[in-house]
């Protein structure tokens, strides 16, 4: 049992300090590349969708410090599995280096945005691992005591025929040997999360010191009557992505790439980009993956360039219906010309409720297209717009399953009274939101134990952009009450009552809560 315990305690101790030191090589060199990014990114990219939205349903935010954790805690399985089997045989220890090697470089080559350095940190880190696991294993009988056959605490084998000594176990060197790589891998690790702060304390610094200019059409100012809440913070607003961890993009070197199929390439820098006429507009931004009644929807004032005027001027080809927008850190999403050439306020967005745009919603440059739903038309950390067609590419999630065109779809949600409230007889008032951006709200009803529809107050609002606020006073009686919501938009399209998952073009159904009235 002790062989077994130190077999996969030196495991454990090599990875570790295989992986500290492969993270610090890429944190000196392009994050990006480190073999937990790597590998977490390449499962994110192969994880069924059904597993995938069961994970944002769940886990919220916090499915990406889960998938990190998984992928530790089976690493370090792993290499205690093969520390117990290198106990015995040299040539295990090998075969996990390569195994681990392998599979770090060869996430790190399936990632979108690949680049050619990118494997070489997973490779050091199982090399390093290989090296300490083989050292680890060998230490503990490095510095034996000699134990003849006959001795006290010699094993009672037989009759000495020999006077060969045998190699025995010394925990105080093991100790001294896993203290030592145990300390080697807590440097490495925190020399590469000090250079990584240090890299976002930068980011942080530059975007701080940003000064957006003016818009030259700025939005309007909310209508009075709008209730608190209209518009979501920054620091409250939804956040639903792919990475692992947030780019962090240099404003002096980063560009914008229009090409494709267009008679006029061009790329832009930062500085180019403010060049242009900003515009200033309240949207409301939704992700596909919101289940009824969800919290993946919030409402901002967005600064930026009108992306039409860019489209126009770059001139795209005939046939040409998709333009490919494309991340830093690799995501595409694809959205359809004819959309954003059709009068609304796409833009290519700089700043966010009267600042630059914050680190995780996208900074310096992201896409957004009213009307659509975020992975059809609001791509983040934009490096590059590809114009193609819908036959030749298809972006990330659409080779997912996910529909290629994702206008949104008429809904509504009860924020108050909260899903199981306990509350006092007598006036309640039920209120909420609803949205169905570019085409606007027209009624919002409620209605109380499956009883007759009625009509709720709509609040005013900017544009058809944004999402309506409604509020409905009613009389609640002693008792548990079901309460729903529908929504109907100035189309007289009608919210509808059936049930249908995120999958693959957005949730439907009523909003439905419980509330108990005493």
């Amino acid at each position: 049992m002790r062989r077994i315990m130190v077999g996969a305690a030196s495991g454990v101790l090599a990875a570790g300090f295989g992986v500290a030191a492969a993270e610090l090589l890429a944190a000196a060199t392009r994050p990006q590349a480190g073999p937990l990014v790597a590998v977490g990114g390449a499962v994110i990219d192969a994880t069924p969708t059904a597993v995938k939205e069961f994970a944002v349903r769940t886990l919220g935010t916090y499915d990406k410090p889960v998938l990190l954790a998984a992928i530790v805690a089976v690493l370090l399985l792993f290499t205690a599995v093969t520390g117990i089997l290198g106990l015995r045989r040299r040539v295990a220890v090998v075969a996990g280096a390569v195994v681990f090697g392998a599979a770090g470089a060869a996430a790190a080559l399936s990632r979108p945005a690949t680049e050619v350095f990118d494997p070489v940190p997973s490779l050091f880190g199982a090399a390093t691992a290989g090296a300490v696991l083989w050292w680890l294993l060998r230490r503990p009988a490095s510095e034996p005591a000699l134990v003849h056959p006959g001795s006290a605490r010699a094993p009672a084998v037989g009759p000495a025929t020999t006077d060969v000594p045998q190699r025995e176990f010394d925990r105080r060197v093991f100790l001294r040997s896993a203290a030592l790589v145990a300390g080697g891998a807590v440097t490495a690790g925190g020399s590469a999360q000090w250079l990584n702060r240090a890299r976002a304390g930068t980011a942080a610094s530059t975007r701080e010191a940003l000064r957006l200019p003016a818009p030259a059409s700025p939005a309007r100012p909310l209508p009075a009557g709008t209730a608190p809440g209209f518009v979501t913070a920054n620091t409250e607003f939804y956040r639903v992505d792919t990475a692992l961890t947030i780019p962090r993009i240099d404003l002096g070197t980063w560009r914008l790439r229009l090409h494709g199929m267009v008679d006029n390439e061009f790329e832009l820098s930062f500085d180019a980009l403010l060049d242009r006429p900003l515009i200033e507009r309240d949207i409301t931004l939704n992700c596909v993956s919101n289940e009824v009644g969800g919290p993946y929807i919030g409402t901002a004032r967005w600064l930026g360039v009108p992306l039409a005027p860019l489209l126009r001027e770059a001139g795209p080809r005939a046939g040409a219906d998709q333009l490919i927008a494309r991340s830093a850190e690799g995501m595409t999403i694809g959205t359809p010309i004819d959309v954003l050439l059709d009068g609304r306020d796409a833009m290519l967005v700089v700043g966010m409720n009267g600042e630059p745009l914050p680190l995780v919603n996208g900074f310096p440059v992201r896409m957004l297209t009213p009307g659509l739903y975020g992975y059809a038309g609001a791509c983040k950390w934009l490096t590059e717009l590809r114009v193609t067609t819908f036959a030749d590419v298809d972006a990330y999630w659409v080779e997912r399953g996910w529909a290629a065109r994702a206008p949104v779809k008429t809904a509504s949600r009860i924020d108050r009274p909260k899903p199981f409230a306990r509350l006092t007889a007598g006036t309640q008032t039920i209120a909420g939101v609803a949205w169905a951006q570019g085409r606007g709200i027209g009624v919002v009803e409620i209605s109380v134990d499956g009883g007759e529809w009625s009509q709720a107050e709509l609040l005013p609002v900017p544009s058809t952009d944004t999402w309506v606020q409604w509020r409905y006073p009613w009389t609640a009686t002693a008792g548990p009450h079901s309460i729903a919501v529908r929504a109907t938009d100035t189309t007289g399209a009608r919210q509808t009552e059936q049930r249908a998952t995120p999958f693959p073009d957005g949730a439907t159904g009523w909003h439905t809560i419980t509330v108990t009235i005493t």
